[in-house]
């Protein structure tokens, strides 16, 4: 990434949503640990058009090309962090944390904690954001951490 370039960060749109699937499994089959249990679970990638349309769907932007997108589902007193997906080219480039950053705003904004279950795997990333463990969870691909901020 180069020291000029900005992030931008704005809102899903409803005609983005192929794309954003299509990003959505490129990061997630990068994921060397979830590979198999995405290809025995397909249906696991998903982005729901009224995510998108309530405005839960966050797109990260550098030079004009979308690099990466959050999703945020509010429910029972908090907000939950429901997905993070950066292209693979551009991991550890910040962008993450940026998606983070403005889901939070979001949670924030309405008066609620930010939460995610996440992989054991992003322990150190979600604990650079600020998040701490508050327990374990289950999830389809197994074992994970219930993390808030």
């Amino acid at each position: 990434m180069s020291g000029h370039a900005e992030i931008r960060i704005r809102l899903g749109r409803p005609e983005e949503r192929d794309a954003l699937e299509a990003l959505q499994w490129r990061a997630s089959l990068a994921n060397e640990n979830d590979r198999a249990n995405l290809e025995a679970h397909p249906d696991a990638i998903h982005l729901p058009m009224d995510q998108i349309e309530r405005g839960e769907v966050f797109v990260a932007e550098l030079d004009g090309r979308v690099v990466g997108f959050s999703a945020i589902l509010a429910e029972h007193g908090h907000v939950e962090l429901d997905g993070l997906f950066v292209e693979p080219d551009m991991w550890r480039s910040g962008i993450g944390a940026a998606l983070v950053d403005r889901a939070v705003h979001e949670a924030r904004q309405r008066g609620m904690s930010m939460m995610v279950i996440a992989n054991p795997a992003a322990l150190q990333f979600y604990e650079r954001c600020g998040f701490i463990v508050e327990g374990a969870a289950e999830t389809t691909f197994g074992p994970a951490l219930r993390m808030s901020r």
